[in-house]
């Protein structure tokens, strides 16, 4: 699997909590996030920062921040 840098829109909490709400792809393509569903930091190093589980299009999808950066896997 390929780590690809997107960019994300965000909202933040008044309790300081990141909500991504829009990615868009390296190439301009612009997707809305239904929902966060899920945020995590990985239990055994599987991967860097949090992970969001997202609802893109009715489909479960993993965001990824890490510092100021964010990033997918795609195969």
């Amino acid at each position: 699997m390929n780590r690809v840098n997107v960019s994300v829109q965000c909202s933040t909490e008044p309790d300081g909590i990141i909500c991504p709400q829009k990615v868009r792809w390296e190439d301009g393509r612009v997707w809305d996030i239904e929902r966060v569903l899920h945020t995590c930091r990985s239990p055994d190093l599987s991967f860097e920062g949090i992970r969001y589980t997202v609802l893109i299009e009715g489909m479960e999808k993993y965001l990824y921040q890490s510092g100021r950066q964010w990033y997918v896997f795609v195969a």
